[in-house]
């Protein structure tokens, strides 16, 4: 059997080689790293979280956590590996980012059947191939992948936020806390004044931003709105947003504060936090003039700045399937956020969905039905079809899994039974006999 090219060993990359070659299909993984670095990567390892360590909620009341559930039932090697390199983050599901790639890496690194091939891929090869080429796609490959395609090039920006040293946070004029005490108290909070928050505020729209070629801020995804651009939308948006004290009790006062801003733990140690909603792509000083000004951050080593990055995609509805083939020619599939879907698990499961595909169709096998009922299933159909208007990328959500038949009074019981039913769907299919020839 001739193996599989999948270009790119991101999140997408990594999941799609390693379903593949754990199928018996040989896979040539190309990446360019670390010959090659983007302005955004910093490690050599696949699957490197390059904005922030949190893969959003755990919670099967919310379609981020149904969709992990999904893929954990399934085999997957990023849940895996996400699992055993949990940090603490309440609800949600936060890694360690270094000893989440390394795991990854080795897991794919350490199947016989996977050559990795540590080169920039400039076209797309010949033979059946999975382009899990990123939001950095290159621009050589990009154009090439344009060309094939016949769509238009579409991109946005996306920001990371800043990591600080826990030490170097000034506890004294923070707190630990979880919002609503849910959970441990696994957040180190800093609270700000009005005073102080309007200070802050009137500075942070003013800074200095980083040269990004093309950039405006009508150019940002929603999800990873760089928090200067927030402020400049209007005094109090970041206090209904990363700032949102709700829920958060301050212990040296007994009250909400007027603004916080959330730390989240970035490694296994304990020793790095994130700034939670501060991705930004202000210049590196300003980062470092202004952030300064929360209390608690008066002294905060920053260990890693923040960065713009640009993210590319393609106009997916009627160019790729509900495998993420492309309809033109389907040797070729896509996944990852360059097919439009937005986050870390979301991107994951493309590369797991068209993998799956692929190696059914190797194998001889029917694809594996995945209905609009399951997160993984909506996720490839609006991907496909699902969007009205202009295309834009998405996160996985209930909005685009089919309702339920019958009523269920309550959003979080009306999600608990959507998750439900959907993972009753995921159980049988790999209980049945035909998952059996998938695997095997």
């Amino acid at each position: 059997m001739n193996a599989v090219t999948v270009v790119g060993a991101g999140l997408a990359g990594s999941e799609a080689a390693y379903q593949l070659a754990i199928r018996g299909i040989p896979v040539r993984l190309i990446e360019m790293k670390p010959k090659k670095m983007t302005p955004a990567h910093v490690s050599p390892y696949f699957a490197e979280l390059v904005c922030s360590n949190s893969l959003r909620s755990d919670e099967l009341t919310n379609a981020v956590g149904l969709l992990k559930e999904e893929l954990r039932r399934l085999g997957s090697i990023v849940m895996r590996c996400a699992d055993e390199h949990r940090v603490a983050a309440g609800g949600a599901l936060a890694v360690d980012r270094e000893g989440f790639a390394r795991a990854v890496t080795e897991a794919v690194r350490a199947l016989p059947n996977v050559e990795i091939v540590e080169e920039e891929a400039v076209d797309i090869p010949d033979g059946e191939v999975i382009i899990a080429s990123g939001p950095l796609t290159s621009d050589v490959l990009a154009k090439n992948i344009l060309r094939r395609t016949g769509s238009e090039g579409l991109h946005f920006y996306d920001a990371v936020a800043p990591i600080v040293s826990l030490d170097s946070v000034d506890m004294e004029s923070a707190f630990r806390a979880s919002r609503y005490d849910k959970g441990t108290a696994d957040y180190v909070n800093c609270p700000m004044t009005e005073e102080e928050y309007t200070a802050f505020w009137k500075e942070l729209t003013t800074a200095r931003e980083a040269a990004v070629h093309g950039f405006d801020d009508g150019g940002v995804f929603e999800g990873c709105m760089p928090v200067e651009v927030m402020a400049r939308r209007g005094f109090d948006t970041l206090r209904y947003g990363p700032m949102k004290p709700v829920g958060l009790r301050d212990p040296h006062t007994g009250h909400e504060t007027y603004a916080v801003v959330q730390l989240r733990q970035d490694n296994t140690d304990g020793t790095l936090y994130n700034l939670v909603g501060f991705q930004t792509h202000l210049a590196f000083p300003e980062q470092r003039r202004v952030f300064s000004m929360i209390p608690a951050l008066r002294e905060a080593e920053f260990v890693r700045y923040g960065v713009m990055h640009r993210n590319t995609y393609l106009q997916s509805p009627g160019k790729l399937d509900r495998y993420y083939r492309l309809i033109a020619e389907p040797r070729i599939a896509f996944a990852g956020q360059i097919t439009g879907v937005e986050g870390y698990v979301e991107s994951c499961a493309s590369g797991m969905l068209a993998s799956l595909e692929m190696a059914a169709r190797l194998l001889g096998l029917p694809p594996v039905d995945f209905s609009q009922e399951t997160a993984i299933g909506a996720l490839g159909l609006y991907i496909s079809h699902g969007s009205i208007g202009d295309f834009q990328p998405m996160n996985i959500n209930f909005g685009i899994i089919s309702p339920l038949t019958y009523r269920v009074k309550g959003k979080r019981n009306k999600n608990a039974e959507i998750s439900a039913r959907s993972l009753a769907q995921i159980d049988e299919l790999v209980k049945g006999d035909l998952w059996n020839a998938y695997s095997h």
